[in-house]
């Protein structure tokens, strides 16, 4: 029986368990759609679902509490500057879980976890700025 077992392992240990879904958050909310195993993403949405309530709030201890888990500033900032007010009216349920077949190598069942309401253009931006700053340097 499994009683009082709250999460999946992911056969991790804590510390990588933390560190992963500490950069999936920080892709999730850079990209604002990401495509990773479905445990993960079942795994992730409580995750991402708290750190838009801190964002929500909006002050300085949310923040700090929103820092603590992301491992970059300019996640904190998107987080609390863009999703925060575009999530304000809105009462949970901010991400999504779509399922997406099975992987070709093993046959994970895979998932495409993605904000609700999202910026489409998002997926992929920092990508093409590097490319277009690389282009014009090399011109």
């Amino acid at each position: 029986m499994r009683h009082a077992r709250g999460y999946r392992r992911l056969n991790r240990t804590h510390e990588h368990r933390k560190a992963l879904f500490a950069n999936m958050a920080g892709s999730l909310i850079e990209h604002e759609q990401i495509k990773t195993t479905l445990p993960k993403a079942k795994e992730l949405r409580p995750i991402i679902e708290k750190l838009i309530t801190l964002a929500k709030r909006g002050d300085l201890h949310a923040r700090r509490q929103a820092a603590s888990q992301l491992k970059q500033d300019q996640y904190v900032a998107k987080l609390f500057d863009v999703l925060g007010a575009r999530y304000k009216d809105r009462q949970g349920g901010y991400v999504r879980v779509l399922k997406a077949g099975f992987r070709y190598g093993d046959m994970a069942p895979m998932a495409i976890i993605e904000f609700v309401d999202r910026d489409t253009s998002a997926k992929g931006a920092a990508d093409r700025a590097r490319v277009e700053a690389e282009s014009a340097a090399a011109e």
